[in-house]
This record gives structure tokens, C-alpha cells and sequence, in this order.
């Protein structure tokens, strides 16, 4: 008899791509700053969580969302980041960079949108105005 194959938690399979992302920026010459950076809900916000925190090369910090989807189907996975979505980034984006010493540095929100094995990096894919 044999046991049934386990598949990865949906936890696992963001924890992959991640990584998968990681690596990506670190070979492109970002320094991770941060990983998984939450943002507690209060009576004004619903909080939020940065997937990573990186400096690039130039001292720009960049704020980046990993999206995984099996495939390009709906949209794809770049197209699963709404407006509520980037609220929430942009809020613990604000969030971290009052935490942090010294004058405010440049800063971009980036998307790793990974469909099925197609990994896809879109740089400063929204702002915060």
C-alpha cells in the first residue's frame, strides 16, 4: 500500500517563492534588508506584511510583493495585486521607514510575479500617491 504524496500548505509554496525571488534580487545586486515584515492591525488600518525589504545598489529601498500562481490564467499573478493590496504595502512601508535612522532614502515598490516556472520581476509597478 502506499501513502498518499503530501502536497505543499499554501504557506510552503509562498515561503518557495519567495526565496525563488529572493534569489533573483540578490543576484541582480539588492541586499535584503528585511523579510516578512508585518504590520499589526489597528482601529484606523487592517495592517499589512511586506514580503521583502531590499537596497539596491543605488541606496534606493525597495518594497517588494511576491505573487505565485500555477499559471497565467485570471490575470496571472502580477494581476492579484489590487488597490486594497497596495494600501496595505504603502502602510507598512510608511511603517518601517519611521522605524528607521537617519534622512528618508529613495524608495519603489517592486512586484515578483511568479506563473507556474515564468518568473517575471516589474520594477516600481505602483507608487504611493
Amino acid at each position: 500500500m502506499s501513502t498518499p504524496v503530501k502536497r505543499p500548505s499554501r504557506q510552503q509554496l509562498g515561503a518557495a517563492a519567495e526565496d525563488r525571488a529572493l534569489a533573483h534580487l540578490q543576484a541582480a545586486g539588492l541586499r535584503l534588508l528585511a523579510r516578512n515584515y508585518r504590520v499589526a492591525a489597528g482601529p484606523r488600518a487592517r495592517g499589512g506584511e511586506i514580503d521583502l525589504i531590499l537596497r539596491a545598489r543605488d541606496g534606493t529601498v525597495v518594497f517588494v510583493e511576491v505573487r505565485h500562481r500555477a499559471d497565467a490564467r485570471h490575470g496571472g499573478a502580477a494581476a492579484s495585486i489590487g488597490a486594497t493590496k497596495q494600501a496595505r504595502l504603502i502602510f507598512a512601508a510608511r511603517h518601517w521607514l519611521q522605524r528607521q535612522a537617519g534622512a528618508l532614502p529613495p524608495c519603489r515598490f517592486d512586484v515578483v510575479a511568479i506563473d507556474g516556472e515564468a518568473l517575471q520581476w516589474l520594477q516600481a509597478a505602483f507608487d504611493a500617491s
